[in-house]
């Protein structure tokens, strides 16, 4: 096989949840690059739709598929496993994307955003999406492939895997310290569980030809605040945020036979933050 057709994705269904918001879409528009047939998944069918004719208008040759997935509803995974067997004969790659990433909170709800305020209700709802969900997507999609000849699963995860959020990077002048706004617990907990998640199903799954790993990207511009765009970009050697595409040819490699003899690992793509 000559180097670079290990990347080809051709001839693969991948199904990427989540796959409406910011990453998401590049990690579609990365598979569609390869060459794979593409489930674009999304809690909202709408925003589905709008993402996939965004990218087909640039990769007209590819075949998307737009579905409502809750991912954190075992029934409406079951569901779209029946809706993409019935379209594509079954799937191949996973890639567990979704999320909440709660912001940090304004002024006026600062209070709720910090540990001490941290609602139960939201502690909940974003484990059930970004660690529940992972759960249960890869209990469906991957339990089929595991019964079907293998594939591919991919966690995305965070920087915050492996170091804790830098809460300086979110203060503001003239707040007393328990009014500073802060990165909310949830977004640590639950991706650092990811690459447990990772760890657990890489060898589960290992003797059914299912290889599994992370990415934990780094923060990625997106119009942010000069102040804080500055303040982090001091953080990492490279000085600077990630660009919205640098994660694509990443997410290519781990997907594809370019890393068949990679599993249980967790990539850490973050300008080199997590060294210093």
């Amino acid at each position: 096989m000559e180097p670079f057709n290990r990347f080809t994705l051709a001839g693969k269904v991948a199904l990427v949840t989540g796959a409406a918001g910011l990453l998401g879409v590049q990690h579609v528009r990365a598979l569609c690059e390869a060459g794979a047939d593409v489930v674009l998944s999304d809690v909202s069918l709408e925003a589905a739709e709008k993402a996939t004719a965004a990218v087909a208008a640039d990769f007209p040759e590819a075949r998307i598929l737009p579905l409502r997935l809750d991912v954190a509803d075992l029934d409406s995974a079951r569901a779209v496993l029946d809706a993409v067997i019935d379209r594509f004969g079954g799937v191949h790659i996973l890639i567990n994307n979704a999320a909440i990433d709660p912001k940090v909170q304004k002024d006026s709800v600062v209070e709720t955003s910090r540990l001490e305020h941290f609602p139960l209700e939201q502690w909940n709802f974003q484990i059930g999406v970004g660690l529940t969900g992972a759960f249960l997507c890869s209990q469906v999609f991957g339990a089929w492939m595991a019964a079907h000849g293998g594939g591919v699963i991919l966690n995305i995860a965070s920087d915050l895997s492996v170091i804790a959020p830098d809460q300086r990077l979110y203060r503001k002048e003239g707040l007393g310290e328990d009014r500073q706004p802060v990165k909310p617990v949830t977004y640590s907990v639950i991706k650092a569980g990811l690459v447990g998640l990772t760890r657990y199903l890489a060898t589960y799954w290992a003797e059914c030809g299912v290889r599994v790993n992370a990415l934990s990207p780094g923060g990625v511009y997106n119009g942010q605040a000069d102040e804080f765009v500055t303040r982090i970009s001091r953080l990492i050697p490279m000085g600077r945020m990630a660009r919205v595409d640098e994660y694509q040819a990443a997410v290519q490699f781990l997907c594809s036979d370019a890393s068949s003899y990679m599993t249980g690992q967790n990539i850490v793509m973050d300008g080199g933050r997590s060294i210093w």
